[in-house]
């Protein structure tokens, strides 16, 4: 009997190097000092909480494709098509073309290479976002590399950077913790879970999954039970690197009040490297911050051509990808400013229906009839997330009954409304799994 091929360690930590890179964006790098500036001295329960959506949620999103066997759309196959097709749309168009792959151009631009610039012009703007997105979709028309490329040369430069960015922050802070912002006095927790959602991480791991499981057949491996080890194993050795660059960055931004007093989202990084480092500052965070954007922007145009592909057979790969680098270039010409302001009431109505799906997914093979969890737990979810997306979008103030009945569920106060009616959703399906099927005969697992 031929024995089962195994990953040499070399190309297991490839593996979950390649993940963490995958995962290691813009938004990574961008919103860990913002939850630090705005927590202060509660820099530690708000990392807390951006640690569960941005690390806790994404492993869980890994696992989920394990335990699911498949994709995305293995993932949603206990809904019925249509509602399938319309979240699986909802996620790839958020974390590709809409939001989070133009902004590894636009956080690339403005933190790493807009420095060096001067007084930069429109056109360097423009003529370095084409250059971004041409060095990305040709790398990403070769996916078969990907874990050569960003596993086996990329990541670990980056990850090189990081430790010396890391370090230099634990070490020489260059300030006292700050004080709490008034919004978060309450609720650092909640505050700094919500702010998590921004890194989009979750949504990407439900994507990322196959890329990951992809590349360990490449390697020989094909059994099932190989497959769900090394992708649990990516899942977590991701987790820890991601939590070694959130809980410095954070720490930065808690201690940036003398050195960047009211930074923006852009700039609080810029203004304590240089701090730190001097003019080299600049350089290493240049080279830190094109690395970081450029993996990511390569695994999303991978997963998103491989997506769009899947739905649009007759159009080739290569050139989905094509058309979703150039749609990345002309939402990115937009602006980061731009590009979070409108992504945040996507996410806020997203992310709880997410949140379901992916915790649902996990004990989905114990369930007799998983479609009509499934089924029960989002349909109950779903107008809560729709709430918070209308407010987030500060869409609520049209409509004072709406809310007033937001602001009367539980959790409202924490940001997490949509909890308890997820919950009743959840108990819901839990009580139809006892009511035989008509045929007797159980749903697809």
């Amino acid at each position: 009997m031929p024995s089962t091929p195994r990953l040499t360690l070399s190309n297991a930590l490839a593996l979950g190097l390649m993940t963490f890179a995958l995962f290691l964006g813009a938004g990574n790098l961008v919103f860990p000092p913002q939850v630090g500036q705005q927590a202060g001295t509660d820099v530690w329960p708000a990392a807390l909480g951006f640690l569960t959506t941005g690390v806790g949620l994404p492993v869980l999103g890994i696992v989920a494709v394990a335990v699911s066997g498949g994709g995305l759309d293995r993932i949603l196959s206990p809904l019925p098509r249509w509602a399938a097709t319309l979240f699986g749309l909802a996620i790839y168009l958020s974390i590709g073309p809409m939001f989070a792959m133009p902004r590894t151009a636009t956080v690339s631009w403005s933190m790493g290479a807009e420095p060096f610039f001067g007084q930069a012009s429109s056109l360097d703007q423009t003529l370095y976002i084409i250059g971004f997105f041409s060095i990305a979709v040709t790398l990403s028309l070769m996916p078969g590399r990907l874990v050569d490329v960003v596993g086996k040369w990329i990541t670990p430069l980056l990850i090189i950077l990081l430790v010396i960015l890391a370090g230099a922050t634990v070490l020489f802070p260059q300030g006292p913790l700050g004080s709490v912002s008034p919004q978060w006095q309450d609720a650092p927790f909640a505050q700094g879970f919500q702010h998590g959602y921004m890194t989009m991480d979750m949504l990407a791991s439900m994507v990322f999954g196959i890329l990951i499981v992809n590349a360990i057949r490449s390697k020989g491996v094909t059994d099932t039970a190989s497959l769900t080890r090394y992708t649990l194993l990516a899942g977590l050795v991701a987790g820890i690197c991601l939590s070694g660059v959130y809980l410095p960055l954070t720490y930065m931004g808690a201690t940036s009040h003398l050195v960047a007093p009211g930074a923006g989202s852009g700039e609080l990084i810029p203004a304590y490297v240089n701090a730190l480092f001097g003019p080299t500052g600049n350089v290493l965070l240049a080279a830190v911050i094109t690395l970081a954007c450029l993996t990511t922007a390569i695994g999303l145009l991978t997963a998103c051509g491989e997506y769009f592909h899947g739905l649009m057979e007759r159009v080739s790969y290569r050139t989905i990808v094509i058309i979703l680098g150039v749609l990345g270039v002309v939402v990115a010409l937009q602006g980061l400013s731009t590009l979070i302001q409108v992504s945040v009431p996507v996410l806020s109505a997203l992310y709880p229906l997410a949140i379901v799906v992916i915790l649902l997914s996990l004990v989905r093979p114990f369930l007799p009839h998983p479609g009509r969890m499934f089924n029960a737990a989002l349909l109950l979810t779903l107008p809560a997330g729709l709430l918070d997306g209308l407010a987030a979008a500060h869409l609520l103030d049209a409509w004072p009954a709406l809310s007033t009945f937001k602001e009367a569920l539980p959790l409202a106060r924490e940001q997490a409304d949509w909890l308890m009616p997820a919950l009743a959703g959840i108990g819901l399906g839990a009580i139809l799994q006892f009511i035989p099927s008509p045929d007797r005969r159980t749903e697809t697992a």
